[in-house]
């Protein structure tokens, strides 16, 4: 832990990462625009189409070959697979935010899942009542009570804070997927992660295209709020306007009419984002 926060154990990849912050960083102390949650949303809004572009050019039609090709056991396997992993860190963060409670759930869900579960492909956890919780370090940190920041849009990282952005950079510099030797292998199973996740969303394609007259504003509102709820654990603090993580999602909600409840792609978005990282970290 003391190397990885001095910097001497990041790896290339993870300096990448750092480097993209640092960008998020410099570009956030030059506000361009009268939004105090989204002050650099002429970049945003370039780097967003690009992200895009990429999704509706590669990601998301390969995601469609997967979906039609595969039959489901077999995507819900690889689904479930992937799912046992992150209940690892699932649990470490649960921890770091005290909830000891479902940190242990998290952990026993992932012995009876590697287990019973045949290395996770079968979640026997959630058919026996354990509740599966979705926890990372960008809500721990924000748990902690660190300001989210700006709005940002990373390079294929897609949607972001600059809290986030940290958090993100610990994600992927601790996923030991994406630390497996191998190049091949790990390439092959971050690749299947992405694409298996991404067919998991197209069914939420469709309710952005026709809900969203502007689709980066409504990305952006939509992962904000996600990201709110998910901190406070489903019950944000909306009637507190001036909290740091609400103010301007409250100010978007009074002009638009949009509220939390209002969005139903709003999880889709935050496990979009979640594909995006795996995607990037396939690049070494």
């Amino acid at each position: 832990m003391k190397q990885l926060l001095t910097g001497h154990a990041v790896t290339g990849r993870g300096r990448r990462y750092l480097s993209a912050l640092g960008l998020a960083l410099a570009l956030t102390g030059c506000a361009t625009s009268g939004n105090p949650k989204d002050p650099i949303e002429g970049y945003n809004r370039a780097m967003f189409a690009i992200n895009d572009g990429i999704d509706q050019a590669v990601v998301r039609p390969v995601a469609v070959g997967y979906d039609a090709v595969l039959p489901s056991p077999i995507r819900k396997g690889v689904t479930n697979f992937f799912g046992n992993i992150a209940d690892v860190f699932t649990g470490v963060n649960n921890i770091l935010q005290g909830k000891i409670a479902s940190g242990v759930s998290d952990f026993g869900r992932v012995v009876v899942n590697t287990t019973i579960g045949i290395l996770g492909l079968f979640d026997v956890a959630s058919e026996v009542g354990m509740e599966k919780h979705d926890e990372d370090f960008g809500q721990t940190f924000g748990s902690w009570g660190i300001p989210s920041g700006a709005y940002v849009v990373l390079p294929l990282l897609g949607p972001s804070t600059v809290r986030d952005t940290f958090g993100k950079v610990l994600d992927m510099e601790t996923n030991p997927v994406a630390n497996i030797n191998d190049v091949a292998t790990r390439n092959s199973l971050l690749l299947l992660s992405v694409v298996d996740l991404r067919a998991s969303l197209l069914p939420a394609d469709k309710l952005v295209d026709a809900a969203a007259l502007d689709k980066y504003s409504y990305v952006r509102d939509a992962y904000l709020q996600h990201r709110v709820s998910v901190i406070y654990d489903g019950e944000p603090p909306i009637s507190r306007a001036f909290d740091d993580d609400t103010t301007g999602i409250i100010d978007a909600e009074l002009e638009s009419g949009v509220t939390v409840a209002d969005h139903s792609t709003t999880n889709a978005v935050g496990d979009a984002t979640v594909a995006s990282e795996a995607s990037a970290t396939v690049i070494k």
